[in-house]
């Protein structure tokens, strides 16, 4: 999928009229009905299948807030088949309503700001549930996740839930990450994918608990390991490019402990620096083919950076600081290009300037707990989102080396230690 990109000096982008909020709009059949046959082909090449566990409890015109695990594009297919022919309104990421936001609101989209605070959102939902009798489908992780295991989910999920006062379902897909992880550049494999749809929580059981221990259960609930699950289910990928773009991941070589120097190609992983070679095998195991291996696992290793990220924090050793090509969005027209700059990350957060000195902005670290970071973004690079609720930077690091999924660890570890220092302050 691309998206619309025009050349615009940094000034010229900034004068654009911003974007006016609209009420979303309740999904009408024939479009319902159409997202469901384009979503029919690729669901039939995985041979999708979906157990329903307790749903009898929902009735068939009851709005619900629907959850839902987000692996890759091919999420909103599985939705689309599996809650036709109930009418949904999808949260989802603003630039996706870049150039066609009229076809986005006809399928009942509402747009939001990745992990930026939207007080709009929860009214919108608030409008769709009450006003429009329509359920909402949410993605909490709001992130592809990197390494197969969930991604944050915010604070404030449980405040939501008991906002809405209507039934929350959880629609849980396997599969779908071994098909099409983010990091393998939108390589499909042949790998079959199913998915639960399970009753989670009436109204008057989240009104019965706090949004604390709402968060815990659906913390406990979005508790995975998609690559523990391809080993445990004997899942075969062999495909011969599963390890291309792993180094997007696997930034760092555990054995020379060089950043930026691994390459993930056709089905190895291997250190420039050191020459350490790992093959990932078919069932989704690491091997290492020249020396005692580190890992065997692809989200220890991940795991093994994030603390080695947030060692460098403690220590005051971390920052980012690299050459990017920078994009800005301020409404649903186009993605402006406006120039290059330089993207800079530590312990006060992050600083992007640029476009011949006009572009200065900063954003704290207290500002969200995780990033909008992507790979292959729309076709045009791997990318890091910053900005607030006028404008969005895409910035696309061009310099030597994976920086990606540091900085969104560093954004997350960073929030974590603010938070705690804060806590620490106020007794």
């Amino acid at each position: 999928m691309k998206i619309k990109v025009v050349d615009m000096p940094y000034e010229q982008a900034l004068a654009q009229p911003r974007e006016k909020h609209t009420p979303p709009r309740r999904p009408s059949m024939l479009f319902r009905a159409l997202l469901r046959a384009l979503s029919a082909p690729d669901l039939r090449a995985t041979h999708f299948r979906c157990d329903r566990v307790g749903m009898e409890r929902l009735g068939p015109d009851e709005p619900c807030l629907v959850l839902m695990n987000h692996s890759c594009f091919l999420d909103l297919k599985i939705a689309a088949a599996v809650l036709y022919p109930r009418p949904f309104n999808i949260v989802c990421t603003s630039d996706g309503f870049v150039g066609k936001a009229g076809l986005m609101r006809a399928l009942g989209c509402i747009p939001t700001r990745k992990f930026q605070p939207d007080t709009a959102l929860v009214r919108d939902m608030l409008y769709a549930v009450k006003k429009l009798k329509s359920s909402i489908l949410l993605y909490p992780e709001a992130s592809y996740s990197f390494d197969g295991t969930a991604t944050p989910l915010p604070d404030s999920l449980g405040k939501c839930v008991k906002a809405l006062g209507v039934p929350v379902v959880l629609l849980r897909t396997c599969g779908a990450f071994a098909r099409d992880p983010l990091y393998n550049g939108l390589q499909n494999r042949r790998v079959n994918v199913s998915a639960e749809l399970r009753y989670l929580l009436s109204p008057e059981e989240a009104a019965e608990k706090s949004a604390d221990e709402i968060n815990a259960l659906l913390a406990d609930e979005f508790s995975f390991d998609n690559f523990r699950w391809q080993q445990e289910n004997g899942v075969v990928v062999n495909e011969p490019f599963r390890a291309d773009g792993l180094n997007r991941v696997l930034y760092k070589c555990p054995h020379c402990g060089t950043e930026g120097e691994t390459e993930g190609r056709g089905t190895e992983l291997i250190c420039r620096d050191c020459g350490v070679r790992y093959r990932l095998t078919e069932l989704g195991a690491l091997e290492c083919e020249n020396a005692e291996a580190k890992f065997t696992h692809v989200p220890d290793w991940y795991a093994w950076e994030r603390a080695c990220v947030r060692e460098e924090l403690e220590q005051g050793s971390y920052l980012l600081d690299a050459p990017v090509s920078i994009c800005v969005m301020v409404n649903f027209r186009q993605i402006c290009r406006v120039g290059e700059g330089r993207l800079r990350h530590d312990a006060n957060g992050f600083r992007l300037t640029g476009c011949g000195g006009k572009l200065d902005f900063t954003q704290k670290p207290e500002t969200s707990y995780s990033l909008y970071a992507d790979y292959f973004w729309y076709e045009l690079g791997d990318m890091i989102c910053i900005g607030d609720r006028d404008v969005l930077y895409y910035c696309f690091p061009q310099g030597k080396g994976d920086v990606v999924a540091k900085t969104r660890l560093a954004a997350e570890e960073l929030y974590k230690l603010k938070r705690a220092e804060r806590a620490a302050k106020n007794g």
